[in-house]
């Protein structure tokens, strides 16, 4: 099993987005699968998602809109980010950090 985490940063702000909705999912044959929810903490993080099976694509969603909508009373233009990767058999950890402002975002695959 392979442990998924990520860590989401407000670069408008300088500063860890706390509050950032997050979903875990599982591809599968009849779609997306959700494994597991969470939201980011005081420190922007979200550890708490569940484990993954090695060789599994894997969805993870951030709900941006929600974030936004306690900063400004503007729509966000982006009201989500979804990232779709494939977890490799060797891995036993990814960490998956999130770069966002109002107008853009920047995703990596942290150590």
């Amino acid at each position: 099993m392979t442990g998924i985490s990520t860590h989401v940063l407000d670069t408008s702000l300088g500063r860890p987005a706390e509050g950032v909705p997050v979903e875990l999912a599982l591809h599968t044959e009849g779609g997306w699968q959700v494994l597991g929810t969470s939201a980011t903490d005081s420190d922007g993080r979200a550890k708490d998602l569940p484990a993954v099976e090695a060789g599994s694509v894997v969805r993870l969603l951030f709900d941006t809109a929600a974030y936004f909508a306690r900063k400004s009373e503007e729509p966000p233009f982006f009201p989500e980010v979804t990232i779709v990767f494939t977890v490799a058999p060797a891995q036993h950890h990814y960490h998956v950090p999130l770069l966002l402002n109002p107008f853009g975002y920047s995703v990596y695959r942290g150590s």
